[in-house]
């Protein structure tokens, strides 16, 4: 039984195997390793193995290019793997440029909105969409949650 003030520890929770990388064009992070982990395990509803890459935008619209056949860069990308279990094996690729552009013309705050496109990349690779208008609501209110869980603003909010 847990002390008073001591959460039990969470048995069920997911195992988190991340790999962080800078593409060209990146110097550094654009928040810390122990955010990012953060904002990735929040996501996760199973066990997971994601890299996370941060790119500049030749590389960006590169992969759009190549793998959805639109030639721009777009914020992010992801590439969900199948594999023989329920393990989530997937990467996560952000623009750097475009997100920083996007989070200006939004009038928000970067870190915010990196949030939450990591958030939305990593729901992505565990399954969810927004192609379909049910999907849509299910995913975008999943988003607005797990923000809120960091204390960042719902960004489908109408902003300025």
């Amino acid at each position: 039984m847990p002390r008073r003030g001591h959460a039990a520890p969470d048995a069920a929770k997911p195992s988190l195997s991340l790999s962080i990388q800078l593409g060209d064009g990146v110097r550094a992070l654009p928040a810390s390793r122990a955010q990012l982990r953060r904002w990735v395990a929040a996501a996760i509803d199973t066990d997971a193995t994601l890299t996370l890459r941060f790119v500049g935008e030749r590389e960006g619209r590169a992969l759009n290019a190549g793998y959805r056949h639109r030639d721009y860069a777009t914020n992010v990308l992801t590439f969900a793997y199948p594999g023989e279990d329920a393990r989530v094996n997937a990467d996560i690729v952000i623009c750097m440029p475009v997100a920083l552009r996007e989070a200006r013309a939004q009038r928000k705050p970067p870190h915010s909105h990196l949030a939450h496109l990591v958030i939305h990349g990593v729901l992505h690779a565990c399954g969810h969409d927004h192609e379909r208008p049910a999907q849509a609501e299910r995913m975008e209110a999943a988003e607005v949650a797990l923000l809120a869980r960091f204390r960042i603003a719902d960004p489908y909010r109408l902003h300025g």
